[in-house]
């Protein structure tokens, strides 16, 4: 029995008929049914015509009835999982800790015996970030040669937490949650993206030209009731609205260029008139008094002060 294709004729929504190898028993189109069915001479003949078969099928189909697995746009890492040795940024150069993290190093290590000081590794390394503003490989390095331990421990946390930049990030780093709760809280993350994109003139994962701003997209933060929100170096900002964003972005600017503290930089915390997470729209509940009375609430025949 000869395959019911044949390659010399396009395939089209009408006149397309699968091979017998991916035709079922009752001879019903587009299912497929096991390789035991179909003899083995028919299989090497039908295989290689199989990929080819199905583009011509999909090409022919209306665009909606193609569907994606996602629908956002395919988004890539800020940063490479492994290290690339550079000019800015290679095992040559030189790292050493100040004076003062080296006593915070020495109290740090006080919390670890000693045979377990590599557990001290983390916040090492954020002292280390901190110093020299992100995390080079000297820096790693440093932080093993200081511990004992084998470099690529360092590197394999390093690489991990994303909260050491492994390349280096400018004097406010903006860290906007895009998580699912920002995107639907307040004015959604989506516009405040915008913002941020509109005003430094970036899309994340860029710095700008005169090194104030980094800007990327991060995970939940840890405020979701006060979405959407923002995290500038150790400081959160919630409630955004894209005015507010740009105000705080132009106050942070001018700060770093004033020579005294005449611009006023937003307080952490909620942008908008909240103190903390309450309802913005008021108290909904427990608006009454309470209806009963404590002191009718307690035992009066003098039990309890006997067991006492």
């Amino acid at each position: 029995m000869s395959p019911s294709y044949s390659p010399a004729k396009p395939a089209t929504r009408s006149n397309f008929r699968l091979p017998l190898l991916y035709r079922n028993t009752d001879s019903i189109p587009c299912r497929f049914s096991p390789l035991s069915y179909t003899p083995p001479e028919m299989a090497s003949k039908l295989f290689p015509a199989a990929p080819r078969v199905g583009r011509q099928l999909f090409q022919q189909l209306p665009k909606s009835q193609c569907r994606a697995f996602s629908a956002g746009p395919q988004l890539f890492s800020d940063a490479l999982a492994v290290h690339r040795n550079k000019p800015s940024n290679n095992p040559t150069l030189p790292f050493k800790f100040n004076d003062q993290n080296l006593q915070l190093i020495d109290e740090i290590l006080k919390r670890y015996p000693p045979q377990y000081k590599k557990a001290a590794v983390m916040p090492i390394l954020d002292l280390g970030q901190r110093q020299h503003g992100y995390t080079s490989i000297s820096v790693m390095n440093e932080v093993a040669r200081l511990l004992e331990m084998p470099p690529m421990r360092v590197y394999e946390v390093a690489t991990f937490y994303t909260m050491y930049n492994r390349e280096p990030v400018g004097k406010y780093f903006v860290q906007l949650c895009t998580t699912t709760p920002c995107q639907l809280g307040g004015c959604g993350s989506t516009k405040i993206l915008e913002a941020i994109s509109e005003h430094l003139g970036i899309t994340p994962g860029h710095t700008t030209e005169d090194g104030l701003f980094t800007f990327i997209e991060v995970e939940c933060l840890g405020a979701c009731v006060n979405a959407p929100m923002v995290q500038i170096n150790d400081d959160y900002y919630e409630d955004l609205t894209p005015e507010s964003t740009k105000a705080l972005l132009t106050a942070l600017k001018d700060s770093a260029i004033a020579t005294d503290k005449s611009v006023k930089v937003p307080a952490p915390g909620p942008l908008s008139q909240r103190e903390s997470c309450e309802n913005s729209g008021g108290l909904t509940n427990l608006q009454d008094p309470p209806v009963w009375n404590p002191e009718t609430m307690m035992r009066t025949d003098g039990a309890l002060d006997a067991q006492q």
